[in-house]
């Protein structure tokens, strides 16, 4: 018994074996077969594919990437990959590829790529590295078409600003140019003596321009009172409670955020409401939150402060975080300018700053901005309202 059992063993364990490497074979016939489909998917993928490896050179893109460049594929091995990107995009691809140097997927970057025919093109890429640190794996879009659409946009934003405050500063002149005459007109009316003019139709005629010049003072004088507001009284003032539009801001910035990893340290006890324009505060925090992830130094998690406190009997909101930030000397003074190119933008152009601005001074408020390069930015925006807590 105990012989035929060993036998009995031993054909079990060969044939486990004997299976085992049967079954070794058929997963590198597999293997080798999933490679082979693989080769077409990378190259009749419409998204532009490519393989690069640390040293900087491309050591596999697909045909989309090589037409859409204009080079042929020897071409593009042949050459360290930063020869093919614009000299202005060089020092933040480097930065942000860094990243993938510490393991960590570069998600959402956008730098500008040369063409042999020498036109530019925006790139929008995903990429990350292999586990033994030798390859870089990236995904492209062609954004180009959606960076002349937001140009476009910003463009005739830009020029419907120029034409407004142009309109607002005609207005300003051509009542006040008015207020003169139209005052003269109503003093020499009044220095008429009527006393000596027997004429009655003469006396009506006299008495229908007094009223038509006071009606026109009054007229204007409520014009020019409206002018000078800038339309603030048009616009819907309410309590605006910070925490409640922080957290619908962040709710709505949630997957961008979560990317990020951006920490948020939220302070509002000091002061927790004010009388301001819902619509302004929500794009307010939009702006300033969506420009600290935006800008955020590379490798490091963006932290993002923000407190209230009351000053002399004002609500001040402080806003601070530790991007790139910028020289102050250089771009402090333009930072809130119209149609401005942000310092490490690489060329776009943002309104956003201008009209955080532009919403906090029609309601007749400051902010202020301190910044230093590699160090972040603070933001400090004074309120107008000065009613106390309740």
């Amino acid at each position: 018994m105990d012989k035929n059992n060993g036998t009995l063993g031993n054909n079990y364990l060969m044939a486990s074996v004997l299976g085992l490497l049967d079954y070794t074979k058929l997963m590198k016939q597999l293997t080798k077969s999933l490679d082979f489909e693989l080769e077409p998917f990378f190259n009749l993928s419409i998204d532009n594919l490519c393989i690069a490896d640390f040293d900087g050179y491309f050591k596999k893109v697909n045909h989309a990437f090589a037409k859409l460049l204009g080079y042929t594929e020897e071409e593009l091995y042949s050459k360290p990959i930063f020869d093919f990107i614009y000299k202005e995009d060089i020092d933040e691809t480097v930065k942000y590829g860094e990243n993938l140097v510490h393991g960590m997927p570069l998600l959402n970057f956008e730098n500008r790529y040369i063409c042999k025919s020498g036109k530019l093109v925006w790139m929008h890429w995903t990429a990350t590295r292999s586990e033994d640190k030798k390859f870089v794996y990236a995904i492209g879009k062609e954004i180009t078409y959606k960076k002349d659409i937001e140009n476009e946009r910003i463009s005739h934003l830009t020029d419907l600003t120029r034409m407004n405050d142009r309109l607002m500063q005609l207005n300003h002149k051509t009542s006040h140019d008015l207020k003169l005459p139209v005052n003269n007109l109503v003093f020499l009316v009044d220095m008429l003596d009527t006393s000596k003019i027997k004429d009655e139709s003469s006396l009506k005629v006299l008495e229908h321009i007094k009223r038509s010049a006071d009606g026109l003072k009054t007229s204007l004088n409520v014009y020019v009172d409206a002018v000078a507001e800038d339309g603030v009284l048009e616009k819907e003032l309410e309590l605006v409670c910070f925490d409640e539009v922080f957290q619908h801001v962040k709710e709505s910035l949630e997957t961008l955020a979560s990317h990020a990893k951006v920490q948020f340290s939220v302070d509002f006890t000091e002061a927790q409401w004010v009388l301001f324009e819902r619509s302004f505060m929500k794009n307010i925090f939009l702006n300033l939150i969506s420009n600290s992830i935006q800008y955020a130094k590379p490798g490091v998690i963006p932290v993002i402060s923000i407190k209230t406190q009351l000053k002399d009997g004002h609500k001040i909101l402080s806003y601070k975080d530790n991007g790139l930030g910028f020289d102050m000397d250089k771009d402090g003074a333009r930072i809130f300018d119209l149609n401005n190119t942000l310092p490490n933008s690489r060329g776009n152009k943002s309104l956003g700053l201008y009209f955080v601005k532009k919403y906090i001074t029609s309601l007749g408020g400051t902010i202020t901005v301190d910044s230093k390069e590699g160090q972040g930015s603070s933001f400090t925006i004074m309120f107008a309202d000065q009613i106390q807590e309740s």
